[in-house]
């Protein structure tokens, strides 16, 4: 089973995989939403939906049925310890 973004817990980070570009507005595209790119899922509203989140550098509130569309891989909290060493 793969992962998506709505499935990212608040804090967690991940690497898209994969974007189902016919699905997904144009505009997130245009923002970085590729994949190899870093999420990070800074908030959810209190009705669960849109979530808040991070990528390429823009802070994006997308709908929950957007985030299942975009595939994940999740990166553990010792990976993302690392990446932030490697950006000092």
């Amino acid at each position: 089973m793969s992962k998506t973004v709505a499935d990212l817990k608040v804090g967690e980070k991940g690497i898209i995989k994969d974007v189902c570009l016919n699905d997904i507005p144009l505009k997130l595209v245009e923002m970085g939403c590729m994949p190899g790119k870093e999420i990070e899922l800074k908030q959810i509203a209190p009705l669960k939906d849109p979530l808040y989140i991070t990528v390429n550098g823009s802070h994006l509130a997308i709908r929950k049925d957007i985030a299942k569309l975009i595939q994940i891989e999740t990166i553990d909290k010792e990976q993302q310890n690392l990446c932030e060493t490697i950006k000092l």
